[in-house]
């Protein structure tokens, strides 16, 4: 389904999901998952980012999430592997399976980059199980084409982001699918391969 088709389901611009349950669990970063809302997720390569021994101190977990993006998208170095054509395939087929046979989420968008996944889902099982399971096939299918064993393929933590309202949902659909063309991939968003924006 059109992430924009999706827009009614959220109601108007000023309106949120229902807050009343909401799962909350923590691993070095808290995660929330309100019932009903769509869920803005990120994940990485391991050893993607650079170590700093100072970090930087940003005004929220917005503003350092961006910051951390931009990185990401520059990066020359560290590992690439979903550069790799069989590795994006393998991890795009996922992300669709999760889906459509599994049926643990809607998928309103999705991104493959060369280091790192986004997705913008409405989740039909808790958050922790939709990840360990992506995260944990496609390491899987992964380490096996690039013949490695005994690593890691994933940076254990991941980020999420619950769309408030209509507006930030469209926005956030719109930065997913203009990854690949802010990181100076594609010309245009229906030209990377590994997106929602192509499969349309």
């Amino acid at each position: 389904m059109h992430y924009l088709n999706l827009v009614a389901k959220l109601g108007g611009a000023g309106e949120s999901p229902a807050r009343a349950n909401m799962l909350e669990y923590r691993r070095r970063l808290p995660h929330f998952q309100p019932d009903d809302a769509y869920l803005f997720v990120t994940w990485r390569l391991w050893g993607s980012l650079p170590v700093c021994r100072q970090r930087a101190i940003y005004p929220s977990p917005g503003h350092a999430f961006a910051a951390t993006d931009r990185v990401l998208d520059r990066q020359c170095s560290g590992p690439l592997w979903l550069k790799d054509r069989r590795i994006a395939d393998l991890v795009a087929q996922a992300i669709q399976i999760g889906e459509g046979d599994k049926r643990l989420y809607e998928l309103c968008s999705w991104v493959v980059m060369p280091n790192h996944v986004h997705v913008l889902i409405q989740p039909r099982a808790d958050l922790p199980v939709i990840t360990r399971w992506l995260k944990g096939s496609t390491a899987r299918g992964a380490n096996h084409l690039l013949e490695r064993t005994g690593q890691p393929f994933w940076q254990d933590e991941s980020y999420d982001h619950w769309a408030r309202d209509a507006k930030e949902f469209v926005r956030i659909c719109r930065y997913i699918e203009g990854n690949p063309v802010t990181a100076g991939l594609a010309s245009s968003a229906e030209l990377w391969p590994w997106s929602s924006a192509c499969s349309r």
